[in-house]
């Protein structure tokens, strides 16, 4: 029986240690920039997103290795995302993965500064890992720059700021889940069999994979804001409803919403059976997805 806890606890390991040697030191000048930026990449992250990446990649029968680097950039530009998100103008939140935000450890100014040196960084380590064949060489920077930008998780974050206090819509918030989450999931898949060459079929299928575990992802996040608390959660909770904010449980409720999350997860698995490598990390992480307390 596959043992995904052990599996998740190595692979974030190997992620933190590429993560360390390769960020600037806090000691290096501007060293208060340097200090946010490892202070936000090193906090309680579970690295989801580049252990999709690495699983991906041994999904279609290549080497976790080659999508080492590609998968620490998705994890830098995440990380820039969070640190956005938690702003002042955006959510203004206090706390982040039980510790305070970026923002109120080290000053907003400098906390827009952090994110935007994480976001560079990651397009920087990108240019160092062209795609192989059948692949043109600049698809893993375009892959998450699609996935990045103002039709995806920029596009995502603005509609969710303009739908807080709106009626409940069905479709709004589909779009906003889909963007603001799922498109960096579905990239973090795909990058990983581009990575090692996988082939377009393949990536494809493994983009639907990350489409699906990346709603049932956001639609857990709902979930758990809505009935966890800030001890187990390392965040404050019940946040959604106090700022209005349009979320799958304000539509569709808890019981129906527990329900598409896992018709969202099933299909998530049936993708799978048609890859050629070893899918049991990736059918593992997407239990884990509603499976989870944090």
């Amino acid at each position: 029986m596959f043992d995904l806890k052990s599996y998740l606890a190595s692979q974030r390991q190997r992620v933190d240690h590429f993560l360390d040697e390769r960020l600037p030191l806090a000691s290096t000048r501007p060293s208060i920039l340097h200090e946010a930026m490892r202070y936000c990449i090193f906090g309680e992250a579970k690295r989801i997103r580049p252990i999709l990446c690495m699983a991906a990649a041994e999904a279609v029968g290549g080497s976790a290795d080659r999508a080492l680097q590609p998968g620490a950039a998705i994890e830098l530009l995440h990380t820039y995302t969070l640190i956005h998100d938690d702003l002042p103008a955006m959510d203004d939140d206090a706390l982040r993965r039980g510790r305070p935000t970026c923002h109120i450890k080290f000053g907003e100014a400098n906390a827009i500064l952090a994110g935007d040196a994480l976001l560079t960084l990651a397009f920087e380590w990108l240019a160092d890992c062209p795609a192989p064949p059948p692949h043109v060489p600049g698809a893993l920077a375009r892959e998450l720059a699609a996935a990045a930008g103002s039709q995806g998780v920029i596009g995502g974050q603005v509609e969710d700021i303009a739908a807080e206090g709106k009626a409940p819509d069905a479709d709004l918030v589909a779009y906003i889940h889909l963007h603001k989450t799922a498109d960096l999931l579905r990239a973090a898949v795909r990058m990983g069999a581009i990575a090692t060459g996988g082939s377009p079929q393949h990536v494809n299928a493994l983009g639907q994979y990350g489409e699906h575990i990346g709603i049932a992802f956001q639609i857990a996040d709902d979930l758990l804001n809505a009935t966890s608390n800030r001890d187990v959660l390392g965040k404050n909770t019940g946040t959604d409803v106090k700022r209005g904010k349009l979320t799958y449980i304000a539509v569709h409720g808890i019981e129906v919403s527990r329900r598409h999350a896992e018709a969202r997860i099933n299909a998530a698995q049936e993708l799978l059976r048609a890859l050629p490598g070893d899918t049991a990390p990736l059918a593992a992480i997407a239990d884990f997805v509603l499976s989870r307390q944090s």
